[in-house]
């Protein structure tokens, strides 16, 4: 099979295209701007665009098919060439779907926790040696690249994206993958540049429902009024299980999962952790998995990449660097380190990043958020906001929306960082918090030079 790739450089396209290239098939690629770690996973296999740049002679007849990213725009001129051919274009979304049509698929959608929990219904099949499709929106301990396609597995697990699949398909992701096990974890208002309205987005979420397949399962949390009525909404030909926060508890020993009949130790900690575990053991159960295989399994579950990592500890404190950019997230986020680390002065940094957060009409959705960290930084870089075609923002607006004492505002990444670097709280935790990179920063050195003696 011969494939290209219309913005290969995208964090789910290049490691499909390096998936692909594994199984056999000749690839080929083209994107005006690829950062790492995509520059150099796709060098590394052969894959890197010779120059960067889009070249439609790329175009060719003896193409099986072409896979377009979102990255790509309607105007593209190799989406412009392809679409006058008769080559088959496939979002990355519709892909996945044609290679697992055959197969039982678990898809996790939610406005937040849907990598983490993706990411656990993973480690669970791996723990236990079974063959299985997958696809999550961040690394996952154990798994060389975040995107698995196989011949001869018989399931597919799923992190089910709600945001739009292209330039020439406006639906969003998840509703491609058609479920027979689908999760719904949460709906909290998100990408308002594609959903302008809270209904507009919860719309989406019911859409997704709709396309569980027949005699399939819907697995809803129960605590969300907005998933409880969906859930009630979706037509009765599919099984639903709804499920709450999992019991747990701390103790100077560690954080544990509880049942009324068994303890199990946990690497991760906090409540909205414990929603994403009773999700997966719902989603495991309903693919076959016993209970005790799934608390024997889920106990090395570590986390995965920028959710709630750990980035440095020592004598003197620890360092986190977590993906949270919705308020909600953001609120959840500070509270499970709060909670887990209750004599810690917390040091919470956020960078707003995405066009919500970003946005004037959106920003009073934060205030309360940082109310459990002792120190708050917010930071924001105006550059983003232009080219985001925003109405500038300036550090008053932004402390105004967040409506807490002592929040300080920047809109300087250095700066930032040099105020943090003077607090030299005792007994720190620092909390870094973006769907960014704070301009580039190097978190895990800054974390180390905090936290030095």
């Amino acid at each position: 099979m011969k494939v290209h790739f219309i913005a290969i450089g995208g964090a789910v396209m290049h490691n499909l295209a390096i998936t692909l290239r594994k199984r056999g098939y000749i690839v080929t690629g083209s994107d005006d701007e690829i950062f790492e770690p995509a520059k150099s996973r796709l060098a590394s296999f052969g894959l890197l665009p010779p120059e960067t740049g889009w070249d439609p002679s790329k175009i060719t007849p003896d193409l099986d098919y072409v896979i377009l990213g979102m990255h790509a725009g309607r105007e593209n001129p190799e989406l412009l060439k392809a679409l006058e051919t008769d080559v088959k274009i496939y979002s990355f979304p519709e892909f996945l779907y044609e290679q697992t049509k055959n197969k039982k698929r678990i898809v996790v959608a939610g406005s937040h926790g849907k990598t983490t929990t993706t990411a656990m219904i993973m480690h669970v099949f791996r723990h236990l040696g079974l063959k299985f499709d997958y696809m999550a929106g961040s690394s996952v301990d154990g798994f060389e690249s975040p995107v698995g396609i196989s011949e001869d597995s018989t399931i597919a697990v799923f992190e089910g994206d709600e945001y739009l699949t292209s330039a020439i398909d406006k639906r969003p992701k998840f509703l491609h993958y058609k479920p027979d096990i689908a999760i719904i974890n949460g709906i909290a208002w998100d990408h308002m540049n594609v959903f302008p309205t809270f209904e507009e987005y919860r719309e989406q979420f019911r859409l997704f429902a709709e396309t569980i397949t027949d005699g399939g399962t819907l697995i809803y949390f129960a605590d969300d009024s907005e998933v409880k009525k969906i859930a009630a909404e979706t037509g009765n030909n599919i099984r639903k299980i709804p499920y709450r926060v999992h019991g747990y508890f701390q103790n100077k020993t560690g954080f544990y999962a509880a049942t009324i009949c068994r303890v199990v130790p946990v690497k991760i900690f906090g409540e909205h952790n414990m929603q994403n575990l009773s999700a997966a053991r719902e989603a495991c159960m309903a693919a076959g998995i016993s209970e005790d295989d799934f608390y024997e399994a889920i106990q090395s579950f570590s986390g995965t990449s920028r959710r709630l990592q750990k980035i440095f500890e020592n004598t003197n404190g620890v360092a986190f660097l977590d993906f949270a950019h919705a308020p909600s997230k953001v609120k959840a986020t500070v509270e499970a380190v709060a909670s887990r680390y209750p004599g810690k002065k917390v040091v919470a940094c956020l960078e707003l990043h995405t066009f919500s957060s970003l946005n004037i009409s959106f920003l009073p959705f934060y205030r309360g958020t940082l109310e459990n960290a002792d120190f708050r930084f917010v930071y924001f870089n105006p550059g983003v906001v232009k080219a985001k075609n925003l109405p500038p923002i300036t550090r008053e607006m932004v402390r105004e929306a967040f409506g807490q004492e002592n929040t300080e505002v920047f809109d300087d990444s250095a700066e930032m960082i040099s105020s943090i670097k003077k607090l030299n709280p005792p007994n720190p935790l620092y909390l870094f918090m973006s769907s960014g990179d704070f301009d580039g920063l190097d978190l895990k050195t800054i974390s180390e030079e905090l936290l030095s003696d």
